[in-house]
């Protein structure tokens, strides 16, 4: 450890070196905890907001606003007719949303 006081960044504006500088040592390190907790807090947000990001890109073209992008296409068999739905989990249930017929070419 120097017996000099440490240099402040050169992007730390002015006023916020010389609120340090009056601060006694206990409220420094309160606010060193504060700057590391809010610096990680940040960095999990962008990291979410690049997930949303990357989700987003992955939806397929016809998948509607209200469907999440892990949802699978499930056929289901309704009065001998074959319809495809959306399908994906919520919780402990399953929801579905109609998609359109199942083509009888398929």
């Amino acid at each position: 450890m120097s017996y000099e006081p440490p240099t402040p960044p050169a992007e730390l504006q002015t006023n916020i070196v010389d609120t340090l500088d009056d601060c006694s040592p206990e409220i420094l390190r309160e606010v060193a905890q504060y700057a590391k907790d809010l610096a990680e807090y940040r960095e999990r947000e962008e990291r979410l907001d690049e997930a949303e990001e990357d989700e987003i890109k992955d939806r397929p073209d016809d998948l509607p606003d209200d469907v999440p992008s892990r949802a699978t296409i499930t056929v289901k068999e309704i009065n001998d007719n074959r319809y495809y739905y959306w399908q994906w989990r919520d919780g402990d249930r399953v929801k579905s949303k109609y998609k359109g017929p199942v083509d009888s070419d398929e």
